[in-house]
């Protein structure tokens, strides 16, 4: 049997505490313990970019995290990114730019474009396209995102 251990952390600028497996990947958490479904299960490897939630800060593969080590940490889910009031401005540009296709994928490429945006000053249309390439969408081109990223991200031409 696996041991539980206790944690406590920040979800979406809430305190949370839980009783989680050892074993457990932070993305079973949020969406089996947690009920937030916006980050999904691809490939489970860290290929594809569909689980893709802020830690601190810092972009990270929820489906590579085990859920032990979110202890003490930020998290920050698609569903931490609008306000009751609006869309976060990565999500409205996805929305306007139709970059949102059947949507699986859509979360994560926001959260990864997000941490782009926010930490990459002077962000360039090339360190976007760069800075994306570990998100994998089947059902787009990708110029819809890349135009609702550079949007959002302020970036010309």
């Amino acid at each position: 049997m696996t041991a539980k251990v206790e944690i406590e952390f920040t979800l979406n600028g809430r305190p949370r505490r839980v009783t989680v497996p050892a074993d457990m990947s932070t993305l079973t958490l949020l969406r089996e313990e947690l009920g937030l479904t916006g980050s999904k299960l691809a490939c489970g490897e860290g290929e594809c970019g569909a689980c893709t939630i802020l830690v601190d800060g810092v972009s990270q593969n929820a489906c590579l995290m085990f859920a032990v080590d979110c202890a003490g940490r930020d998290l920050l889910t698609i569903e931490g990114l609008r306000t009751e009031d609006a869309l976060h401005p990565m999500q409205r540009a996805f929305v306007d730019h139709g970059a949102i296709q059947c949507g699986f994928c859509m979360p994560g490429m926001i959260m990864q474009a997000k941490y782009l945006a926010d930490t990459t000053p002077g962000l360039t249309r090339e360190g976007m396209r760069r800075g994306l390439e570990g998100n994998v969408c089947r059902c787009t081109g990708y110029k819809k995102v890349f135009d609702a990223v550079a949007d959002a991200a302020g970036i010309d031409g």
